[in-house]
């Protein structure tokens, strides 16, 4: 049975607090930092040797959507009513909208440790310990905006540009690609200082705390957002229709990106599934 994913928005206080519940479940159970350290192994960038699956890499999409699922999965095995809603950051861009009410994700850290002391997932309340991450702190933490080095959430306009880009990706298929969907939704942009961050990592560095970086799952928003950028790929689809996942066919061995990216008909670890047959998920959720 085909599922609904809803803006983070149009929830229901049932529908927040049922949400809720089964992510704490989930990490009760210990399930959860099993996603964070899968996140951390396949947190592999362009200097880095081996293959880049789920970052830097036209499999971004694909892996994170196989990702999702797999969470979703986990949520709905606590509870077959839940999804994963998605945060439409070009509208709800402040610190008093969805999803940072008190009875869904809680809000900002406070400003001496950037700790979360709010809502369900604020270590006080002793159901949300970090256990998995590059630092020994126990609490979720979060600096929205960055006061110090202050950046801005991306804009519809830039979100926009990503979606007219009529190409998947384009060589050398990494973090300098200049055309293509994938980077440009995925945001590793050119420049200096804030500049250098567009749409999905624009997202990550203003947010802040555990959203940079490998660990970034710790915090609960980063299904939210990873469901918001999944909806942008099947947008992206509708709009250039036939327009396939790149690369088709594997870079050969004289090509700087040889065993580095997953073509189209690749298995994609961790999960041995093609790129191709996660492009459609229409038999599985749709987008509210």
């Amino acid at each position: 049975m085909v599922y609904t994913r809803k803006n983070v928005s149009t929830l229901t206080s049932a529908e927040r607090r049922r949400f809720v519940t089964a992510m704490l479940e989930v990490k009760r159970r210990g399930e959860y930092d099993e996603f964070v350290r899968r996140h951390i192994d396949y947190y592999v960038s362009d200097g880095e040797g081996g293959l880049r699956a789920a970052h830097m890499a036209p499999s971004f999409l694909p892996w994170h959507r196989c990702f999702l699922l797999d969470l979703e999965n986990a949520l709905r095995r606590v509870d077959s009513g839940v999804s994963v809603p998605y945060w439409d950051w070009t509208r709800d861009r402040t610190p008093a909208s969805a999803p940072w009410t008190n009875d869904l994700l809680g809000g900002d850290g406070r400003r001496s440790d950037r700790q979360v002391m709010t809502g369900p997932f604020a270590y006080a309340q002793g159901q949300w310990t970090i256990k998995e991450g590059v630092t020994d702190g126990a609490f979720l933490m979060r600096e929205f905006g960055r006061p110090r080095k202050p950046i801005q959430l991306p804009t519809l306009a830039s979100l926009n540009a990503a979606l007219s880009d009529p190409v998947y990706d384009t060589a050398p298929f990494d973090s300098t690609t200049r055309r293509g969907f994938r980077n440009r939704l995925e945001g590793w942009g050119h420049g200096v200082g804030n500049a250098t961050w567009e749409n999905h990592n624009r997202v990550h560095r203003w947010v802040g705390g555990h959203m940079l970086g490998g660990a970034s799952v710790n915090d609960p928003v980063f299904w939210l957002h990873h469901a918001f950028v999944d909806l942008q790929w099947s947008r992206w689809q509708m709009l250039h229709r036939g327009a396939p996942y790149l690369p088709e066919r594997p870079p050969g061995p004289g090509d700087s990106q040889h065993r580095r990216i997953v073509a189209r008909r690749e298995k994609m670890p961790p999960w041995g599934v093609t790129p191709e047959s996660m492009e459609d998920h229409s038999l599985i959720y749709r987008y509210a």
